[in-house]
């Protein structure tokens, strides 16, 4: 195993680096007050996840590389889209959480429509800015609980139904809806569906007010006999039992990584800025025996310790992605691993730096709030070990509850 950056991406970290030290620290209070204030700074940056994407916008969790969309075969390593994009977004995170999140054309949507969609689909919403809707009032962490209906009348899907906490659900050009064909059906039943903005039936319900990563607009939406195309419907129509929820759960394969490397970020950020906030007062030498240090001493040498290993698995899930490898056990352990161990280190970096951690002279305190909701979405914390677990033993979801 390889423990350098791949050379092909050192440019593109030191470029993220530099636009989450350079513009995004700098802005990152301000909107953290502001919470429903576009930052319009971002639409010129929009372009800078491009690269990350090898040029390929519609490409923006690397999932076009993955599953059944990738062509396996490919002699020797790939380092692609999947390792770029986590390590861009571990930079960008870096600075800001939500700001990454509001970069116009990287929305978590975009990573649904480049893991199932038809090759014509992913030309035809190309460009486009997708946020993703599946959490409801009734259904959280279970998505096959999902609720909001896909009719189908003619040569359209007519979608009701009520999602909350869309990511950049208002500012996106369309949004990226789960929804059952057949509730009689289960998890199979369930497909996606690009909704546009402007589409009749499609109405913003509220922006949430949030603990944390509050530069990112969250939004409820309704929609009540919302016709929607039926070339919009992602992958096939067909109703397949035996696949059951294979097509849709894929995307999370696809998105769950980088979630995590949003983690690692934040934690990573957290971290060295307490270290430089204790350098007159700790004396970190690796040389040593942990038990030689003094207690604060040990807590960091414990964190950076575990920072490193949520990061290995972060690469490994991406790599695997990269190479064609099935990778849902790791993206969940990624997912689980960094989304715990961000929160813990940003919380835990507060409380070492004393009054300063708690005050707004600091970021510290505002990573620890930005820190929780990734170990919330794309799946909980109880969510991945249960999918963990699972894999392990060999057991159904009916099985294992």
């Amino acid at each position: 195993m390889n423990l350098e950056i791949p050379k092909k991406f050192r440019s593109l970290v030191n470029n993220a680096h530099q636009v989450a030290a350079g513009t995004f620290r700098p802005i990152s209070r301000y909107y953290d007050r502001h919470e429903h204030e576009r930052p319009r700074e971002l639409d010129m940056l929009a372009s800078i996840l491009d690269g990350f994407n090898e040029g390929d916008p519609s490409n923006s969790a690397g999932a076009a590389t993955t599953g059944a969309n990738g062509e396996a075969g490919a002699e020797g390593v790939r380092n692609g889209s999947n390792m770029g994009v986590c390590l861009g977004a571990m930079e960008l995170c870096y600075g800001d959480v939500a700001l990454m999140l509001s970069l116009p054309r990287q929305g978590l949507g975009n990573a649904a429509i480049s893991a199932v969609a038809t090759d014509e689909q992913k030309q035809r919403f190309d460009g486009k800015w997708a946020a993703m809707a599946i959490t409801e009032p009734g259904c959280g962490s279970d998505s096959g609980a999902i609720r909001t209906t896909a009719r189908r009348e003619g040569d359209e899907y007519v979608l009701n139904g009520e999602k909350i906490y869309v990511t950049a659900g208002e500012r996106a050009d369309c949004v990226v809806v789960w929804a059952t064909l057949d509730p009689s059906m289960g998890k199979a039943a369930i497909k996606s569906f690009v909704v546009e903005w402007g589409t009749p039936g499609m109405e913003l319900a509220r922006l949430e007010k949030k603990l944390g990563i509050r530069a990112s607009d969250t939004a409820a939406i309704h929609f009540q006999d919302c016709r929607v195309p039926a070339e919009n419907l992602l992958g096939s129509p067909e109703i397949d039992t035996s696949k059951g929820f294979a097509g849709a759960m894929q995307t999370f394969d696809n998105t769950r990584p980088l979630v995590a490397a949003m983690a690692v970020g934040c934690g990573r950020a957290a971290l060295e800025r307490l270290k430089e906030l204790l350098a007159d007062h700790v004396n970190l030498d690796y040389d040593q025996p942990v038990d030689n240090g003094s207690a604060v001493e040990a807590e960091i040498y414990r964190m950076e310790a575990e920072w490193e290993s949520a990061y290995w698995l972060t690469v490994r899930a991406a790599w695997m992605a990269d190479n064609h490898q099935p990778n849902s056990v790791q993206a969940s352990m990624c997912k689980a691993k960094a989304g715990r161990v961000g929160n813990w280190i940003t919380l835990r970096c507060a409380e070492l730096a004393g009054t300063l951690g708690y005050s707004e002279e600091e970021l510290l305190e505002k990573w620890a709030r930005d820190s929780k909701i990734l170990d919330i979405f794309e799946g909980t914390q109880q969510i991945q070990n249960l999918i963990i677990a699972r894999r392990l033993l060999g057991l159904s979801s009916s099985e294992l509850r």
